[in-house]
């Protein structure tokens, strides 16, 4: 078992681009906005020799932190991140180096976020947190998509938004990732949560190149919606949306979903991938089910049961996040460049 660097060895771009579980996630542009904004060093452990063809790999980031503690995640902000396995005798292998790398590191624990792979992590790592994942299916022709969608809830805000002649436009230059980000504030402050750094967007959208787009819907020029996605291969991620809470009644998110729908099934995408949904957030979960998804339980993994409270668990003090919806847009974004880095 070897340890490669993503960032400078072509051989996981290879890998990546045709193994049939790889993501955006595992993309080097991904792990690339991960170094530039936080400062992790993604590493992967592979079975392959140097100047051998990778057949596998587990891709990984060490975060150092004093106020979550030390730990290996594969892989950081990433929902989910699958081990790209190979030769089924070599994944025990694999995951035990991975194991290793974390004692060398002097890692509290390994953090593991299969979607697929779930059966395949082996008795060492135990079941963890988990979460809710919304898919969709875009087999069905467009009418059906939209028959599929709820006529009360979804399709009729649709059908609102183009009344009210709202627009959407797409890409990813600065002046949508401003856009973008000025709605992020307002949807986070609503949340009572700090925003994440507005450079991962930034080396997020340079990093990425085409696989990313940010969609913005306008109302009379005003911004009122936004989504950012990410695409590798036949699959579509959407990955954060915002919007403005005042011109909700306008249906600027379902709109931008049908849109991000409509376009990438002519793309020839073939699943839209909704994302995790925390398990007690019944209000996201039901809005992602009224789009046709279908959901099943996204479960991640620790080696070793690790006792204590996750890296996100700050936020669950009503204080603090009572503090973060008073804060001036400034300091709230001062906040998220500070704490971010910890959470991963």
């Amino acid at each position: 078992m070897n340890i490669i660097d993503p960032l400078t060895d072509t051989r996981w771009d290879d890998l990546v681009s045709r193994h049939p579980q790889a993501t955006a996630f595992h993309e080097r542009g991904w792990l690339e906005a991960l170094q530039q904004t936080y400062g992790y060093e993604p590493f992967v452990v592979t079975s392959a020799s140097s100047g051998e063809a990778l057949a596998d790999g587990i891709v990984a980031c060490r975060i150092a932190s004093w106020l979550t503690g030390t730990r290996l995640v594969s892989l950081p902000f990433a929902d989910h991140c699958d081990p790209l396995f190979g030769d089924a005798a070599q994944r025990a292998s694999l995951l035990g180096r991975l194991v290793e790398e974390c004692g060398r590191q002097h890692c509290a624990y390994l953090e593991m976020r299969p979607l697929l792979a779930q059966v395949e992590m082996g008795n060492r790592f135990q079941p963890d947190e988990s979460f809710c994942f919304h898919e969709l299916d875009l087999a069905p022709g467009v009418e059906q998509l939209f028959k599929n969608l709820h006529k009360d809830s979804i399709q009729r805000k649709i059908r609102r938004a183009e009344k009210e002649q709202v627009s959407c436009e797409a890409g990813r230059g600065d002046e949508l990732i401003d856009a973008f980000y000025g709605l992020l504030l307002m949807t986070r402050r609503r949340h009572q949560l700090p925003p994440q750094p507005k450079n991962w967007f930034r080396n997020l959208a340079r990093n990425m190149g085409n696989g990313l787009h940010i969609r913005l819907a306008r109302k009379n020029g005003v911004p009122i919606a936004a989504m950012l996605t990410l695409s590798h291969g036949t699959t579509v991620i959407y990955k954060y949306g915002c919007s403005d809470g005042a011109f909700h009644q306008l249906g600027g998110m379902p709109f931008l979903f049908w849109k991000l729908i409509e376009e990438s099934k002519a793309a020839g995408a073939e699943r839209i991938d909704f994302g995790r949904s925390e398990m007690n957030n019944e209000g996201l979960i039901a809005f992602k089910d009224k789009f046709g998804t279908s959901k099943r339980t996204l479960t991640y993994y620790r080696y070793p049961q690790a006792a204590g409270r996750s890296a996100q668990a700050w936020g669950d003090s009503r204080l603090v996040r009572r503090i973060f919806s008073i804060l001036p847009d400034g300091i709230l974004s001062a906040a998220g460049r500070v704490l971010y880095r910890h959470i991963g």
